[in-house]
């Protein structure tokens, strides 16, 4: 995965308390190849008119909305189902961050696993930071995962990004669990080497 230190953007607000992942991504498209790119995909049916064209009123579908790499989003994101493609699916379309006061359990640790950045800020904070973009669309916000810092716009302060050590590390290298093992290679091989040397019995 890409590593993440520091993401400056604007952000786009997505409408919605308890927003699924089959909102984020339809189960229907799950079986697609990846290698394609699941952004595609990304709010589909709910970025979509009746006629399947996309609606210029969903925020993401808005010509500012292209460059955003931070999303800000309400209640319970990500809530449902565990598919791990609504990650995929954020992560493909450029996404690097979420802003919002909750997030589902499972959506919340997929995202973590694939250097997704969700932070947890305080509903009022939301509301207000929510108000202050819809004033000013232009106005940026910076997460800093190397001092653990949510920056935002204007008088809004300053906020503690909360994080489990061990995946805020994984995101900083850019590694996954299986590649971050592979960092400790040499220890662990010499620690095969030493315990097979003092229990011959395990290399029957």
């Amino acid at each position: 995965m890409k590593a993440f230190t520091r993401e400056t953007s604007t952000v786009v607000t997505i409408p919605g308390v308890n927003c699924d992942t089959d909102q984020i991504i339809p189960g229907r498209f799950i079986k697609a190849d990846r290698a394609q790119g699941y952004g595609q995909f990304l709010f589909h049916d709910i970025r979509r008119s009746e006629t399947g064209e996309l609606d210029p009123a969903f925020p993401l579908n808005r010509p500012a909305a292209a460059a955003a790499t931070i999303l800000l989003v309400e209640d319970n994101f990500g809530c449902g189902s565990s598919r791990e493609g609504a990650v995929y699916a954020l992560v493909d379309h450029g996404i690097r961050a979420l802003i919002g006061p909750s997030f589902g359990d499972i959506f919340y640790n997929n995202a973590l696993k694939n250097g997704l950045v969700p932070v947890r800020l305080p509903e009022a904070d939301c509301q207000r930071l929510a108000q202050h973009l819809a004033a000013f669309p232009d106005a940026e916000v910076t997460v800093d995962l190397a001092t653990s810092e949510l920056i935002l716009p204007a008088d809004l302060g300053r906020h503690p990004i909360v994080m489990n050590d061990f995946a805020r590390d994984c995101i900083l290298r850019g590694l996954d669990e299986i590649e971050m093992t592979f960092t400790y290679l040499e220890q662990i091989e010499a620690f095969e080497k030493a315990r097979t040397g003092s229990h011959a019995w395990l290399d029957r």
